[in-house]
């Protein structure tokens, strides 16, 4: 059994910053790509940012420049450390990963729950 779950989300007032966080426990060998989606009320779920196990980042066009994704392979976490931020980026984080169990067995796309995150203007 494998859980994800964030944390850090809140109500910020606009330019401020947040750092979400996500742990993955269970039976977990490895993670390797971890990932931030966001969906907003009425919206999809989109990418935010990705990061593979050797560090490599992605990021949407929207938030390039002001969060950074990273992530301690040890704690099987990622964080993401949000500034600058906008009424638009409110949303409900989730936090999703790659994983091998203790089994072998690969897990693509497990989700976390989801932490909300509002900005005010």
């Amino acid at each position: 059994q494998v859980q994800l779950a964030e944390s850090g989300g809140g109500l910020v007032q606009a330019g401020g910053s947040l750092r979400l966080s996500c742990a993955a426990s269970g039976s977990i060998f490895s993670t390797n790509t971890m990932r931030w989606y966001r969906q907003a009320p009425g919206k999809q779920r989109e990418l935010v940012a990705a990061i593979t196990s050797g560090g490599s980042t992605n990021y949407a066009d929207f938030v390039k420049g002001r969060f950074t994704i990273s992530r301690d392979n040890g704690k099987n976490a990622v964080f993401l450390q949000m500034s600058s931020l906008k009424p638009e980026d409110t949303a409900v984080y989730y936090c999703n990963a790659d994983l091998v169990l203790r089994t072998g067995v690969k897990v693509f796309g497990s989700w976390g729950q989801g932490t909300q995150v509002t900005v005010s203007s």
